[in-house]
């Protein structure tokens, strides 16, 4: 049995909340990776437009989404940075030197890593693609 009698509390302005009950409340590995397959996808597009500053921007919201999750479920942190460090820095060097051919190949060797760890961790019905439209609206990509 669970003792919070002595638990920490934090106020907020709602409520005096423990600092289990605030994790359990920050988003969940599905969640972040929802967050993080819709900046994915929005950067191919921008990619492929030329827009190589937007590109990189949402990688870069791609790899601080996965270094929270890293800390938020260390069961995945080896993944994690082993995406971030051989996919990820690639595919944002790629970017920065705004070459499309290496973009194209970088990109999709993070959808093959991406896909690799979906089924080492029990989830094979995940699987990335590219997708067919932006899932940014309103930012003028195909």
């Amino acid at each position: 049995m669970n003792d919070n009698s002595r638990a920490i509390r934090v106020h907020t302005r709602h409520a005096d909340l423990t600092l289990e009950e605030i994790a359990d409340g920050l988003a969940g590995t599905g969640e972040v990776m929802a967050s993080v397959s819709h900046c994915f996808g929005t950067a191919w597009h921008a990619g492929a437009a030329g827009k190589w500053d937007l590109a990189g921007y949402y990688i870069r919201r791609v790899r601080g989404s996965m270094r929270t999750l890293a800390v938020r479920r260390p069961k995945y942190a080896g993944q994690l940075e082993e995406f971030l460090r051989d996919g990820l820095e690639p595919l944002l060097r790629a970017i920065a030197r705004q070459d499309e051919p290496e973009f194209k190949e970088r990109y999709a060797a993070c959808v093959a890593m991406a896909n690799r760890y979906h089924v080492d961790t029990g989830h094979p019905y995940i699987e990335w693609t590219s997708p067919a439209a932006s899932p940014e609206r309103g930012l003028g990509l195909p």
